[in-house]
């Protein structure tokens, strides 16, 4: 058994803060605070006002939590054809 057990708890985004916090309306109506979680800045997965994100909660503090998903939704990606502009210059 761990050591501490996480409750995960699936919400919306509803207003993205400063220093990488996001405030989160839970799906039983509880607006937490919660940070993106390492995996998350490490790969630059951004998360904007109104993404669905699962949080992971300590049973010792149900004020903060950590977003370690953010479902994907229709239209958040580019199409699969468009390339990314290349910023250097030819000779």
């Amino acid at each position: 058994m761990a050591k501490e057990e996480l409750l995960e708890f699936e919400g919306t985004v509803t207003e993205v803060l400063p220093d990488g916090n996001f405030r989160v309306r839970l799906d039983n109506d509880h607006q937490i605070l919660a940070y993106a979680a390492g995996k998350m800045k490490k790969n630059r997965i951004r998360t904007i006002e109104g993404d669905r994100v699962v949080v992971e909660m300590s049973p010792y503090d149900l004020d903060r939590g950590r977003i370690n998903f953010r479902h994907k939704v229709e239209g958040s990606a580019p199409p699969p054809g468009a390339r990314r502009q290349q910023n250097f210059r030819r000779r």
